[in-house]
């Protein structure tokens, strides 16, 4: 596997990377005390704030990172990135004419895609801030099972979110984060043998009325939304991604930078797979 080792910002013109050391930064939160981390995953995580130029790469890169970390290339990781353009991604077993307007789509130059993980259909774009954890999923770690990870990694973002927002977080079945009833993030996972990837997304300040036009109703729904539309059951935080960030480092004790980036596979990925309806449009 061929790497690109980088240091600083700019890696290229269609890359916005900050994956860097840390030391210098004032808005830098130092991690918390190892006395709560959970046990089986590292002491330290790496971190990567990276946000590639394409909407394909951005998948691909989580994809690309999960196989490096099972093949014991990489460790345990938080990234964060923020789209720039809009589209749709499909959870992997989502029917694209079902879940997604493919016409509306179409027309106003909106891709859809299919992620590699599950979970359900999502609009991405300005005002989202995703983050993506790969934790060692091994038999005998916190991370063991889906129901245990789901656990985890809710209940901390939960408490996380809680202290910043000064606002009670609830953790919704399946895997969301709402305030009153009114969902800010989702989640989903796909796991090897050794790893996992664990991702989701927090809504910001994404424009909420495009979803009614690029999505309809979900073909399936968690209970608590109670048939809501999309507007009424989903809600911005309005909060500077930068904060949401920190918090997240600070949880996840992310002070590490990740230093060799696989470009070439990630670009190589978003071609093969990613920027194909073989795969986009397969169900």
């Amino acid at each position: 596997m061929k790497f690109s080792r980088v240091a600083i910002f700019g890696v290229s013109s269609g890359v916005r990377n900050s994956c860097r050391g840390l030391s210098d930064r004032q808005d830098y939160l130092p991690a918390a005390s190892g006395a709560d981390w959970p046990p089986g995953l590292g002491r330290y995580m790496k971190l990567c704030d990276l946000t590639l130029a394409s909407p394909l790469e951005n998948l691909a890169c989580d994809e690309v990172l999960l196989d490096l970390a099972e093949q014991g290339e990489t460790g345990e990781l938080l990234r964060l990135w923020e789209p720039a353009q809009y589209f749709v991604v499909l959870g992997y077993g989502n029917k694209a004419e079902v879940e997604a307007h493919l016409p509306f789509c179409r027309h106003n130059n909106i891709p859809v895609l299919r992620r590699c993980s599950g979970g359900g259909t999502v609009l991405q774009g300005p005002g989202c801030l995703n983050f993506s954890l790969l934790l060692s999923a091994v038999a005998s770690g916190a991370a063991q099972n889906i129901a245990a990870t789901n656990e985890l990694i809710l209940k901390r973002h939960a408490a996380a979110l809680t202290a910043l927002l000064q606002a009670p977080v609830e953790i919704r079945a399946p895997v969301d984060l709402a305030i009153g009833g009114v969902k800010f993030a989702g989640n989903a996972q796909r796991r090897r043998k050794h790893f996992l990837l664990f991702h989701g997304t927090f809504l910001l300040n994404l424009d909420i009325s495009l979803m009614a036009k690029a999505l309809p109703m979900p073909s399936s729904q968690p209970a608590y939304r109670l048939s809501r539309s999309h507007a009424d059951f989903v809600m911005n935080l309005k909060m500077p991604a930068q904060r949401i960030k920190l918090a997240l480092q600070k949880t996840w004790k992310a002070s590490e930078p990740l230093l060799e980036i696989p470009f070439e596979a990630i670009t190589r990925l978003a071609e093969e797979k990613y920027g194909r309806d073989e795969w986009n449009l397969k169900f």
